[in-house]
Order: structure tokens, then C-alpha cells, then sequence
């Protein structure tokens, strides 16, 4: 028999979580995510469960986000109820995570994107080895910033979430502490360590005794340049703004904007200025009923996904192709 996708165990004071489909790269499917309830159900209200710690099997990942391949075949099929009960579960999980009322510590060494995110950014400590890496590449799958945050991301320090949100950044593990995404910076080697501390004790505030000063953020050079541009109002004026920069890291982002859905960066940058006055709860409904347009009444999610994860082309073609041609009344009409 093969082994379960998701395994939870209870050690010493703490209740364990192994995302582990590692040939995915730990990617959530609906499975997982039901045990991931059942988990925080159990776990909650347990006395001897003094924190949880969540950890990626494998050494590559921790969790490379949702199964977005699964929910594009139900939505070939016309199963909206299979795309309805994924988004609504995970963001419930999600949710769950963030009422928790106790430490929920994800170890994040290696690949962590979307919904993978989803899975930590809402409680801590976050830890982050130099080997993890984390990104919200929504925008190239012409989805959009979800699992709550649409809540986190506008209260980033400046344009930070902005720029995440729609260039799909890449931060390396000490970048997201200073980006605000992680909270502590632990060597991969100290983990095991670190570990079997909270194990013993049941104390997330042994975190601070492994945990050591991030290194300068790759991204400090462009820090000015990042709030400058990425705070304008809309898409076209962020890019007019990094046209003006005139710098070869401005002219880079300008190609990778011109690459994303220019329907999803529009819808993406809608929904993050929505979200600055919503709380997390507000934020998830918004994105449960944008995941009902844009999963079955766009064609950009499905094209996005067969570019990127299916045929793996690079080539998507998308409607409309162009920011330019984006109507937005009709991206406003999407957010009913």
C-alpha cells in the first residue's frame, strides 16, 4: 500500500503534519486537505497538543501550492462541484489555521508557493532555511493571489505584496523575513534540532534560541524602485512607471508582467486593494466567489495551467492578449 499523502502523528507536546506527495512536490490535493481539517478538529480543543509543527517530505518542498492541475480537469469536465469543494475546503483549512488559538510552526525548507503558503502564513512561527524559497505565481496561471493572501499581502511593508502578487517574485529564505512572509531565519542543518526542542518542550519560544539574523534581502537594491512603481493604480501605470525607472531590473519586471494574463493581473491587483479593508474572513469569501468566474467562465485559468503545468509550452494564449485591450468594467463585473 501506498504511503498516506498527508501524515499526522502526536510527539511528545506537540501534534506532527508531513505533507507527503514529495514526486508533486507535496502539492495539496482535496485528500490532503480534508486531513489537514480533521487535524486542526482533533487537534484544537486537545489539551496535551501544545502547538503543531508542519513540516514537507522529501528535501525539495515544502508545499508547491494547490493541485491546480486536478481543479483545471473538473473544470474541463463541467464538475463545478469538485472545483467548488477544493477552493472552499482549502480556504476553510486556511481559516482554521488562523483560529487555531495555539503556535502552528511551519518548518519551510525548500519550494513554498500558493497554497503552500496559504498553509503558513496565517499562524507561526514561520521558519525559513536558506533553502526555501516561496512565491505567489498565480498571475502565469492566470489565477490570483487566494488561500487569505489577498488579506496578507496589501499589509506587507510598501508595494512589497504588489510586486509579489503580480510578478510572481522568487524570495529566498532570508528575503521573507525582511519581506514580512516569515518571522525567523533557521540554518537547514539546526532544523532537526529546532524540532525536537518543540517536540520536548511545547514552546514555540525555543524558536528564538536556534533561530539567526537573516542575510541582506536580495531585493534591497530595488527596494525604492519597488514602491515607486508598484503602488500606482493600475497595471498600465505600474508599468509606465517602471519604463521611467529606466534600470535593467525595471525593464525585467516589465517583461514579466507583459508574460502574465493580463486579465489576472488586472483581477489581482483589484482584489488586493479590496482586501487592505477586509479581514481574513472577508478576504476568503471574496476569493471563494472569484474562483467561481475565473476557474469556469474565463479561459485564461485553463490555458494558463495547460501552458505552464500541462504541455509545458511557455506559449499561453490569452484572451484578451493584451493589457491594453482588458476592459475592466468587466474586471469590476467579476467581483460580484
Amino acid at each position: 500500500m501506498s504511503e498516506p499523502s498527508l501524515i499526522l502523528a502526536r510527539e511528545g507536546h506537540a501534534g506532527t503534519i508531513l505533507m507527503n506527495r514529495p514526486k508533486a512536490l507535496n502539492a495539496l490535493d482535496l485528500a490532503m486537505i480534508r486531513d489537514f481539517a480533521h487535524a486542526i478538529g482533533q487537534w484544537r480543543n486537545n489539551p496535551e497538543v501544545k502547538l503543531v509543527i508542519l513540516e514537507g517530505a522529501g528535501g525539495k518542498a515544502f508545499c508547491a501550492g494547490g493541485d491546480v492541475r486536478a481543479v483545471r480537469e473538473a473544470a474541463i469536465a463541467g464538475d463545478r462541484a469538485a472545483v467548488e469543494a477544493f477552493f472552499a475546503e482549502e480556504y476553510a483549512v486556511n481559516e482554521g489555521i488562523a483560529r487555531f488559538g495555539k503556535p502552528w510552526v511551519s518548518l519551510i525548507d525548500g519550494i513554498c508557493m500558493g497554497g503552500g503558503i496559504g498553509l503558513a502564513i496565517h499562524n507561526g512561527p514561520r521558519v525559513v532555511s536558506e533553502h526555501a524559497l516561496l512565491a505567489m505565481p498565480e498571475t502565469a496561471i492566470a489565477l490570483f493571489p487566494d488561500v487569505g493572501t489577498s488579506h496578507v499581502l496589501p499589509r506587507l511593508p510598501g508595494a512589497l505584496g504588489n510586486w509579489l502578487a503580480l510578478t510572481g517574485a522568487r524570495l529566498k529564505g532570508g528575503d521573507c523575513v525582511h519581506a514580512g512572509l516569515a518571522t525567523h531565519y533557521v540554518p537547514r542543518e539546526r532544523l532537526p534540532a529546532l524540532r525536537a526542542a518543540l517536540v520536548e518542550t511545547g514552546d514555540a519560544a525555543v524558536v528564538e534560541g536556534f533561530a539567526e539574523p537573516p542575510p541582506e534581502p536580495s531585493f534591497a537594491p530595488h527596494r525604492a524602485a519597488i514602491d515607486r512603481c508598484f503602488s500606482q493604480p493600475s497595471v498600465l501605470d505600474i508599468i509606465a512607471a517602471l519604463e521611467r525607472e529606466g534600470s535593467d531590473w525595471a525593464a525585467e519586471q516589465v517583461k514579466v508582467l507583459r508574460r502574465m494574463s493580463p486579465t489576472s493581473l488586472c483581477v489581482s491587483l483589484e482584489l488586493l486593494k479590496r482586501g487592505a479593508a477586509l479581514d481574513l474572513r472577508g478576504c476568503l469569501d471574496e476569493e471563494l466567489k472569484l474562483t467561481r468566474v475565473v476557474v469556469h467562465d474565463h479561459p485564461d485559468f485553463r490555458e494558463g495551467v495547460r501552458s505552464v503545468l500541462v504541455d509545458k509550452d511557455g506559449s499561453p494564449r490569452w484572451s484578451p492578449p493584451t493589457l491594453e485591450e482588458v476592459d475592466h468594467a468587466a474586471i469590476r463585473a467579476m467581483f460580484r
